[in-house]
């Protein structure tokens, strides 16, 4: 018979966790993983308890912390209700595509983060970029998962692509398929261990789950032969048990992540461009056609390339539009 501790290691819980239980509420209250997100009503399971319940919390004020997946909870021995979410070790969010002015919660508590992009037309950069600068704003280990490897002759250049972004980025090709192949990601996926999936729609999230998995019953759908894009799949937001022990965070697929208070991971992701900065004659130099513009200088050199600094500029003022609307919301 697996213990209680074990059964909550089982599922990620850490010290982290634990030492935030109050004397009291280890007497009336249990803990409890968010398993997946549904309209009105959340998936938890732990070592007391598996099943769905009310995502809401009696007295949470809006500002207040909401589960989301990946999040733990303690929940009520008597009233089987939510007491409250316990404090994250991360937390991925994103603008709300439906209200700029809010932020959209993706996944907590996650230990590495694939993101995944395809070996096809579909293969962007800019993307990749975006994704890494959340990743390194939240403060979670990336390694980027090029799929379909199988559907060029020409992988590695893809891969050189990758890597190109940022000194030292770990970057795994697979053919999704190909369940040998796959086995390479095991090392991240152990026992306790949360890996989440960001990608747009169609990169073989899907696919890579399965295998992962060791079964089938994740859907997929066909690529478009146009576009080599394929069709969207993942609508709900959810963990899945792999053969590793591990646990795998398939979320829907975002083709524009709308960033939220991500200046630190841009700092990262674009250190190069954030050191020539520095050396800017004038310390609020727009980059353009100021004198002594150390950016400019090193576009003109061929030491930076204007495709790369146009992307920094593009993620850096919708960053400074996130920081503006924030600070407003907070004066309020």
């Amino acid at each position: 018979m697996i213990s209680t501790d074990q059964a909550l290691a089982d599922l990620g819980w850490t010290a982290h966790f634990a030492d935030q239980l109050a004397e009291d509420e280890q007497q009336y209250c249990h803990p409890v993983r968010v398993m997946a997100v549904h309209r009105g009503k959340i998936a938890v399971s732990g070592a007391k308890s598996d099943g769905f319940v009310s995502p809401y919390i009696a007295g949470a004020q809006p500002e207040d912390d909401h589960p989301t997946v990946g999040d733990w909870l303690l929940i009520d021995d008597r009233t089987q209700e939510a007491t409250r979410v316990l404090r994250r070790m991360n937390l991925f969010k994103r603008r709300s595509p439906a209200d700029p002015r809010k932020d959209q919660m993706i996944a907590a508590n996650v230990d590495t983060v694939f993101i995944v992009a395809s070996c096809n037309q579909d293969f962007s950069i800019a993307r990749l970029e975006r994704y890494l600068v959340l990743a390194r704003e939240v403060g979670v280990p990336p390694v980027v998962v090029l799929t379909k490897a199988d559907l060029t002759d020409t992988p590695e250049e893809f891969a050189a692509a990758a890597r190109a972004i940022e000194p030292g980025l770990l970057v795994e090709t697979v053919d999704g398929r190909d369940r040998a192949d796959v086995k390479r990601l095991a090392a991240w996926c152990g026992p306790g261990k949360t890996v989440a999936f960001l990608g747009s729609s169609g990169v073989g999230k899907s696919t890579l789950v399965n295998a992962l998995r060791g079964s089938d019953s994740i859907g997929t759908q066909a690529v478009r032969g146009k576009d080599g894009t394929g069709r969207h799949t993942t609508t709900v937001r959810e963990m899945h048990r792999l053969d590793q022990g591990g646990w795998l965070l398939d979320l829907p697929g975002m083709r524009e992540l709308q960033l939220s208070e991500a200046a630190t991971g841009l700092a990262e992701v674009f250190d190069d461009i954030a050191l020539l900065a520095q050396e800017c004659r004038f310390a609020d130099c727009s980059h353009g056609v100021e004198p002594g513009c150390a950016i400019q200088a090193a576009i003109a050199a061929g030491a930076l390339a204007p495709d790369r600094f146009e992307r920094w500029r593009k993620l850096n003022a919708e960053e400074n539009g996130a920081a503006s609307r924030l600070t407003k919301r907070r004066t309020r």
